[in-house]
């Protein structure tokens, strides 16, 4: 059979048809070079096996270069996912598969692999130049180096070149192919459907109809060597049956998505229409790119000149009754800082999604990280009090968003949202909710003239009133300048300026009461050991005391979303624990918050490689937290 006619096959492979072993779980990384399309082969995955009915997390890993040498270790990009018909809390500690496409993603990936798990290995790009680009002394599939795994060795780069040859293409074209030659093979391991993708090319390529098809050629290429498989090597095939998931509509879903979906439903609940100024960081970009695709829910999208002018542009949308909204990373909410501080002097609502990564300054900016906490709640100058929110995975951004936009609009205060590179550009999959059963918060602007000052306070939530400039009757002005209370005209008086300090204070404080009391992810309310985390530390730290609480340990796991104010019981609850230890990706800051304001010998667990923790990091601390 030609290669060249792959394409023109009926696609009649049935997964089930030849013996698979049954297996409740498997991850795969893909690795390869910047160029060899590794992102968009681990989404296109993660789809299938979402469509398969399993339940999975991911794991996105890319360089920060844009443009690194080809074949080097610092262009090096990463794919992972972990799947399974059981639950699923993060992309797996330990792949069982590594697709490698160079010796740099070998080098980079290696040491990431279970003993005894598979590596798909190009060796077509295997020469002598290469190698010594990626820093290898001897050929590793020559060297007997990789005895402990189960290398299925294939000249990827051949292969997929003979596949498309019909369509004319380049050598360069040719081989940006590749990514589906390989996932076409890895869709027969692991009985996946193809038709998803073939129609995705389809869809993805309608104005290059021969792009499509030579990409569905070596897609076929690749399905059909592995149904070869006594002359390809591979010696198992595998069926991962699908997830006991709540009845319900899924789809799979980012954080960066689910964030934007969160804030224009917000704002719908709110009754307010979305202003959304931002600059392009990273990993930020991703919530500006959904939310310019919402205009039919009248989102307005604004990419500034800068982060300055990015908040400020909101700032200014709220004070006109919009629900401003911006976005940045750890560097870029540094510079809006000032502005973050006239936010709170001006008591305007304001939301700013800080997608942290690993810093300072600028750090490693494709990299995951937790360390802008400290950034969040203290800040910025002078006494400038804000709520702080954490989501702890891609889905939950579409609940905390709405949270956000709940507290920011009642309350008249700045909210500072908290997700980080991981949560941002990982996927899962997620229920849609129903936004209609959602209860509403509409806006009530101020109408009426009658005793109207703009810092006259609602007595429950010391909120100053929402009035639209224009309004007759309404006219007031705002600023950085301390402001008399009531009244709102510039005061230098020290007792005022001591009362409005401490008004903005008590604003944000009293919001404790208005959230709920902190509840216990797993485990008893009281015991030996409280493991406390917020954010993405999330699935690692579930997983590992679900672990721990199946062999009997005394462990229990408490999540924050509320991070400032702090929910109302949280400090009588920890000191229900003999011991407390919080794993964070940053030197340790909710823990010393945790110290601060509760006095309790809080002890830390820190990660910053701008990796997420892995599960078996945590059970081996609570090990040592529980025999010491």
């Amino acid at each position: 059979m030609r290669v060249g006619k792959l394409n023109e096959l009926k696609i009649k492979s049935d997964p089930v048809s030849v013996p698979r072993k049954e297996v409740a779980s498997v991850v795969i990384r893909f690795a390869g070079d910047s160029g060899d399309g590794i992102q968009i082969t681990g989404s296109r995955f993660t789809d299938t096996t979402a469509l398969a009915g399993n339940d999975l997390a991911t794991f996105p890993d890319f360089p920060a270069e844009i443009r690194a040498p080809v074949g080097t270790t610092f262009g090096v990009s990463a794919f992972q996912i972990n799947f399974g018909s059981r639950r699923i809390e993060t992309a797996g500690d330990d792949p069982d598969v590594l697709v490698a496409l160079n010796p740099a993603a070998l080098m980079v990936n290696l040491a990431r692999l279970k003993p005894g798990g598979m590596i798909i290995v190009d060796s077509g790009t295997f020469t002598d130049r290469n190698l010594k680009k990626a820093g290898y002394l001897a050929n590793p599939l020559e060297d007997q180096s990789l005895e402990a795994y189960s290398v299925l060795e294939i000249d990827i780069t051949k292969l997929v070149l003979e596949s498309v040859k019909e369509f004319g293409l380049s050598q360069k074209e040719g081989l940006r192919c590749k990514n589906f030659w390989v996932l076409g093979l890895v869709y027969w391991i692991y009985g996946r459907d193809r038709g998803d993708t073939i129609d995705w090319l389809k869809r993805k390529f309608a104005k290059r109809p021969e792009i499509a098809d030579a990409n569905i050629a070596a897609l076929n290429a690749g399905h059909i060597y592995g149904e070869a498989s006594e002359t390809a090597g591979i010696s198992e095939l595998y069926s991962i049956p699908a997830a006991e998931m709540s009845k319900g509509l899924y789809r799979t879903v980012t954080g960066g998505e689910a964030l934007a979906w969160g804030l224009v439903a917000g704002a719908e609940l709110a009754n307010l229409k979305v202003f959304f100024g931002s600059y392009p960081i990273t990993p930020a970009s991703p919530v500006l790119h959904s939310l310019a695709k919402m205009k039919q829910f009248g989102v307005k999208t604004f990419q500034a000149e800068d982060e300055i002018a990015a908040i400020c542009s909101a700032i200014g949308a709220s004070y006109a009754g919009s629900l401003g909204i911006t976005s940045s990373s750890g560097p870029g909410i540094a510079l809006k800082g000032e502005a973050i501080g006239l936010a709170i002097s001006t008591e305007l609502p304001l939301i700013i999604v800080n997608s942290q990564r690993a810093g300072p300054s600028t750090g490693l900016p494709t990299k995951t990280e937790q360390s802008d906490l400290y950034q969040a709640v203290y800040g910025r100058n002078g006494d400038a009090p804000l709520v702080v929110l954490a989501a702890h995975g891609p889905a939950d951004c579409f609940d905390v968003a709405i949270e956000a936009c709940r507290l920011a609009t009642k309350y008249m205060t700045p909210v500072m949202l908290l997700t980080d590179g991981y949560i941002g550009n990982a996927a899962e999959p997620w229920l849609i909710p129903n936004v209609a059963d959602r209860e509403p918060f509409p806006v009530a602007f101020a109408t009426n003239p009658e005793g109207f000052a703009p810092f006259n306070r609602d007595p429950e939530t010391l909120a100053r009133p929402w009035a639209i400039p224009g309004t007759p009757g309404l006219e007031h002005r705002v600023g950085g300048i301390e402001k008399e209370e009531g009244s709102g005209n510039i005061s230098y008086e020290p007792a005022n300026h001591q009362q409005m300090t401490d008004l903005r204070r008590d604003k944000i404080l009293n919001i404790a009461q208005d959230i709920p009391e902190q509840m216990v992810e797993n485990g008893e309310t009281s015991g030996k050991l409280a493991v406390v985390g917020w954010g993405s530390t999330y699935g690692p730290i579930s997983r590992a005391v679900d672990n721990k609480l199946a062999e009997g340990a005394k462990v229990s796991h408490i999540h924050l979303r509320h991070i400032w104010p702090l929910p109302r019981n949280l400090g009588d609850l920890l000191r229900g624990f003999d011991k407390v230890i919080v794993p964070e990706m940053n030197d340790g800051q909710l823990k010393t918050v945790l110290r601060d304001q509760y006095l309790i010998d809080a002890r830390p667990l820190t990660k910053v490689t701008g990796q997420p923790f892995k599960i078996s990091e945590i059970e081996r601390a609570i090990d040592a937290a529980l025999e010491n």
